[in-house]
């Protein structure tokens, strides 16, 4: 049952990558913009001839600016078909079109609810909201995710249906979106019962987590990175960034919710002096450990290896710190470490949350979109300046980040011969750039498809249920789980490989979507 539990939990945050993965995007096009287009900015450089209101610039600028607030003003229709596309087994475009229709649907029979009854009053306020120009219920991007996981469903039993010969052209793929349709209207009937319940509930562990203070954040840092080998860390950190659960505030005279949406609702207004501390503890955080604390580990590694395997490792880490540093992907590193010395990993989700805890207690405000890097740094904290953001104190706490993992993990690597790269014999191969080397000379080299090795290693493509990934794991669902050679699996340069039930994680690093993209090619072709 905990394996079942596992794998759906598995595939419902991988669905998550599909929509999140907009977000960066969406948060370059509103940093630039907004940064840009701050009257405050332009005055205090005196830019009012190149910047100023009437120039083209500035006309291009707020066309951005917008571009970027449309993302996030519509992301629970984005996730409601974004997690169809992503939890639906085949035919996916059927999926994402019967995700767009239920949401519609949904929401116009709460919104029909709301005016036959004229229950708006009665509710909290900040209850309702427009959703795509919809009078609703404020569901954020719960709604999306229900509508998305429900649809996907629907769409994973019924794709295939054939019905009596009279009926028989609505069968098949047609049937999804009519189903959707049918069943999300009542599904809207329900939630305008019992969704007001649940946004009280939802009020209310948001203020407890908020009431808690810096012990609350400290856990909100512990638990987030625990989950990442887990593959479970979006489904708890995204209510955080995107529904009450992260605070809620007015900007602009509009009731924002999440943490995530409120740094980015005042990022777009007009006289925001100081950034929303209470929302930005979600975020800020992972700035010191992702572009300094990781990297001192990474060199600690490096220091700590054998002379003769030194340039070996020194290929692989430094690559997976300058990544860490620049775009705050640290998966390849944290797994570098995680399977040949899980008590460093432990070590590390400790200072995780001991981040978070700090940038709350210092007052620091920045934003991000995806992850603490260099980037989102320069966007959401330099450009934005250190009156409305204390980005300088990331700095010389970072700096302190970095001598601690330097040292520590310097010194216990050592003490207790850990094997991590270059420091063991086969302990370490599969973690180190020396076995992708021989991994070429076997054929297998990462710019060449090695989709077959892949398929062989999960069972054979009989065995294969599922196919997907997340920004750095090819995720895969198995109809029998032992028949998967992980050592085969790993033998075809992965990093790391998970496994818990019938779903399979094998870690490739931010080339995994072009690993899956050509695996469904291979198997396509298997089926043919």
């Amino acid at each position: 049952m905990k394996d079942r539990v596992f794998g759906v939990l598995q595939r419902v945050g991988r669905s998550f990558m599909l929509p999140i993965a907009i977000l960066p995007v969406a948060g370059l096009f509103l940093g630039i913009g907004g940064s840009f287009t701050n009257g405050t900015m332009i005055q205090t450089y005196g830019l009012e001839r190149i910047l100023g209101e009437g120039t083209i610039l500035y006309s291009f600028l707020t066309v951005l600016n917008q571009a970027g607030s449309i993302i996030f003003d519509n992301l629970p229709i984005i996730f409601a078909v974004g997690v169809a596309i992503g939890m639906a087994k085949a035919e996916k475009e059927v999926a994402a079109l019967s995700g767009a229709i239920a949401f519609f649907v949904m929401h116009a029979s709460i919104h029909a609810m709301l005016m036959v009854t004229g229950g708006e009053e009665a509710l909290l306020s900040g209850s309702t909201a427009d959703v795509v120009g919809i009078r609703s219920l404020q569901m954020g991007v719960f709604g999306g995710i229900l509508v998305g996981t429900g649809v996907a469903a629907l769409h994973n039993k019924y794709y295939k249906i054939e019905l009596p010969q009279a009926l028989s052209f609505f069968g098949g793929t047609r049937f999804v979106p009519i189903v959707s349709a049918v069943v999300y209207l009542f599904v809207g009937l329900l939630m305008y019962f019992i969704w007001p319940p649940i946004q009280k509930a939802i009020y209310s562990l948001g203020n407890l987590v908020l009431v808690s203070g810096y012990a609350g954040t400290f856990l909100y840092g512990v638990i987030e990175r625990a989950l990442i080998p887990f593959g479970l860390h979006h489904v708890f950190y995204l209510p955080f960034w995107q529904t009450a659960l992260g605070g809620s505030a007015m900007v602009d005279g509009v009731l924002v919710e999440g943490a995530q949406n409120i740094f980015f609702a005042e990022l777009a207004a007009p006289g925001i002096e100081r950034f929303n501390v209470e929302a930005t503890r979600f975020l800020t955080g992972k700035f010191p450990f992702m572009m300094f604390g990781l990297p001192g580990a990474a060199l600690a590694m490096y220091k700590a290896a054998r002379p003769e395997n030194q340039k070996t490792a020194w290929g692989l880490l430094f690559s997976a710190a300058l990544t860490s540093f620049l775009t705050g992907i640290t998966e390849p590193l944290e797994f570098t470490f995680l399977f040949v010395a899980p008590v460093l990993y432990g070590i590390h989700c400790v200072f995780a949350g001991l981040s978070f805890m700090l940038m709350h207690f210092l007052q620091v405000g920045v934003g991000l979109t995806f992850s603490g890097g260099l980037i989102d740094l320069v966007l959401f904290g330099v450009l934005q300046g250190n009156a409305k953001t204390n980005w300088t104190t990331i700095l010389w706490v970072g700096a302190l980040y970095f001598v601690l993992y330097y040292f520590l993990f310097g010194f216990l690597i050592r003490k207790f011969d850990w094997k991590t790269p270059g420091r063991g014999e086969t302990e370490t191969k599969l973690y180190t750039r020396k076995d992708l080397n021989e991994a070429k000379e076997r054929g297998k080299e990462k710019s060449e498809d090695f989709s077959g090795e892949i398929v062989e290693g999960l069972g054979g493509a009989e065995n294969i249920s599922d196919v997907d990934c997340c920004a750095t794991r090819l995720r895969i669902t198995v109809r029998e789980a032992e028949k998967a050679d992980v050592e085969r699996l790993k033998a075809t340069g992965a990093s790391g490989v998970l496994r818990k039930g019938n779903a399979i994680q094998i870690v490739y690093g931010p080339r995994v979507t072009v690993i899956r993209s050509r695996l469904e090619d291979y198997l396509k072709k298997e089926e043919a």
